[in-house]
């Protein structure tokens, strides 16, 4: 086990985690090429993933599986197991259910928190990416941080450079999706609303994190060696392929909610208070 003996590693973390999300929020601002947001709100929605929703989401979810745990010994049965964070049905309910619900709701949170600078509706799905990449960036930081602490510096980044090409985008992708929603709840406009985009990241996040859970998979069936290898490789591939369509399908929706406004088309929007500004163009 390696320790935090240099400050320096711990600084190489930081960077190496922030800087493809830093990239990536500015692939996002750019697709919005009418009333492009300053970057003061967007990094601002981006610290409030990376702090608030990525610490909160961890304290809530070793409270569930600390309490499913206790739950499932004082109570065992078959009905209760994927209760167990100990055990293995316990560990895929954490990622396929628990963390998708958690996380994006408090991703979602973010979303609400800036609404007020939405100024027309390619603006929710940019701010909904600012938070999921600030998410995305602090997690995959997190995780490096304990692969540097088992396997030194080399391990750590290899770690975040993986996440940044997968992890990241998919934070990035699903809480955009919720940030077009629920921006249509905010703006004249008809179709699900807010809560069915929450229940499309949380449907995204859980296939992705299916995806990623595919070797893990096939270990438990007992399939191992070159399968498993092969398996494990595959899954690496189809999780970052998933992660990078789902951030194009948010880019081309930014795009096609910002052509309209580009061509001078009225903008209606209905702020929270009820208060409702001129139209604008």
């Amino acid at each position: 086990m390696t320790d935090l003996g240099s400050g320096w590693d711990l600084l190489i973390l930081v960077i190496v985690s922030f800087i493809p999300a830093l990239i990536y929020l500015g692939w996002i601002r750019g697709t919005e090429r009418y009333g492009k947001e300053g970057w003061g709100p967007l990094l601002r929605a981006f610290v409030y993933g990376a702090i608030f929703a990525t610490l909160t989401a961890a304290v809530l979810e070793a409270v569930i599986v600390y309490a499913g745990t206790a739950v499932s010994q004082n109570y065992p049965g078959p009905e209760f197991v994927f209760l167990n964070g100990n055990s293995t049905a316990g560990a895929f309910f954490l990622v396929l259910v628990i963390a998708p619900v958690i996380e994006e709701a408090l991703k979602a949170s973010g979303v609400a928190a800036f609404r007020t600078s939405f100024k027309q509706l390619a603006d929710g799905p940019v701010f909904g990416a600012s938070v999921g990449l600030g998410f995305g960036f602090f997690e995959t930081f997190l995780y490096g941080l304990g692969a540097y602490l088992v396997g030194g510096l080399e391990a750590g980044i290899v770690l975040i450079i993986i996440r940044s090409v997968s992890s990241v985008l998919l934070h990035g992708s699903s809480t955009g999706m919720f940030g077009y929603g629920y921006a249509r709840s905010q703006f004249h406009e008809g179709g699900p609303g807010s809560w069915s985009y929450y229940g499309v990241a949380v449907g995204m996040h859980a296939t992705f994190n299916a995806l990623a859970s595919l070797a893990a998979v096939l270990a438990i069936a007992g399939i191992g060696g070159f399968a498993n290898d092969a398996a494990g490789y595959l899954a690496l591939f189809a999780a970052i392929f998933f992660a990078f369509w789902a951030i194009e399908h948010v880019r081309s929706i930014i795009q096609a909610s910002d052509y309209p406004a580009l061509l001078g088309a009225p903008i209606h929007y209905r702020p929270p208070g009820g208060a409702r500004p001129p139209n604008r163009r």
